[in-house]
This record gives C-alpha cells, structure tokens and sequence, in this order.
C-alpha cells in the first residue's frame, strides 16, 4: 500500500515569462542582456540558479559554438522541427536569415535529409540521431569529424541538449513566440 503524499504540491502548467519587474533579485542583472529580450527565458527565470548557470552554457553554444553560425543555425533549426518547438523554429527562421540561409534552404530543414545539400545532410543526419538514438553511429562520425573536427561534434551534440531542454520547456509550458518575431515572420513568411 502506498503511503499518502502529505501537502501535495499542485503543479503550475503553464510558467507564464516573468516581466521585468518580476524578476527575482539575484538574477535581476541577466534582464539587461541575453535574459530579458526573450521570453523562454522569462520563463526560465521562475528558477534563478538554474538560469544564472545558463547562462554560460548559453554564451558557449550560442556566440563561441566551433560549428560557426551559419552550421549552428541548421543544426537548432532541425532540433526545433525534431521536437516540434514552434517557439524555436519562429525564432531560428529569422536568425537564419541573418546568416545569409534562404528560405528554400531552411524549408529542406523539416524534410528527408536526402533533399538537403550535402553538408546540411551531414549536420541534420546527426541531429536526428541524437533526437532519436541518443548516440551518433561511426557512419554519421566520419563525414561529421571531416566536417566540423572534434570540438564541432561536441558542440553539435551540446547544441542539441540546450535546444532539446529549451524545447521541453516552451512545448510544455506554451511559451508564445516573441512579438517582434511573430512580426518579422508576419511580414515576410517563409517560403520555398
């Protein structure tokens, strides 16, 4: 027999993203920079530890990534179609863009790896392995250390744990896309 749960905890399904004036003190300096602009963060903030040490995981896999942006971007753009985040999709579609990948480009992101070029099959062939496997086989290591060496294939599987987890959390939690990204995707919709 189980023994009952004495004062159950009912849980919060949908962390709304704090606003400015409600973030908790210890981390109210992240607001000012990368924290505040975006509201999975908002969201992430309802616990301060977990992002304050974000934070470097995120400056790592975002800004200094050996994969470079434009690598970096197909590889967050195919994690957010394997875990369905439109959050991250909306958002990777505009960064995308600034790194120069065209809309045709980005569309072979949510199809067969066999419609993309070359090396956005390699980088994608790995995402979907990690999605699904948890581990890369020797086949997809060997076109991927020639691709990117071994610090890129690190960084490619920490890129997809840190979209993966971020993914977890605006899927459940219903995090809207952010409104200058609606608009940017309002006024210029993708197209293939």
């Amino acid at each position: 027999m189980q023994t009952p749960i004495k004062n159950p905890v009912t849980p919060l399904l949908e962390f709304q993203p704090l606003t400015d004036a409600d973030w908790p003190d210890e981390i109210l300096h992240l607001v000012s920079g990368f924290a505040g602009k975006l509201n999975v963060y908002g969201v992430m903030a309802h616990n301060p530890p977990l992002l304050h040490a974000w934070a470097d995981l995120r400056e790592h896999v975002v800004r200094k990534t050996a994969l470079g942006h434009t690598r970096s971007e197909v590889v967050i753009l195919r994690t957010g179609h394997g875990f369905g985040s439109v959050y991250e999709w909306s958002h990777h579609v505009c960064r995308a863009w600034r790194c120069g990948i065209d809309d045709v480009r980005i569309s072979t992101f949510q199809g067969p790896v066999e419609a993309m070029e070359p090396e956005d099959a390699i980088l994608a062939g790995a995402v979907d392995e990690l999605v699904t496997d948890s581990k890369l086989t020797e086949g997809t290591m060997t076109p991927l250390v020639a691709l990117v060496g071994n610090e890129g294939v690190l960084d490619l599987m920490a890129t997809v744990g840190f979209y993966a987890t971020l993914a977890f959390s605006v899927n459940t939690f219903k995090t809207p896309v952010d409104a200058p990204i609606t608009q940017e995707l309002t006024d210029r919709p993708l197209t293939s």
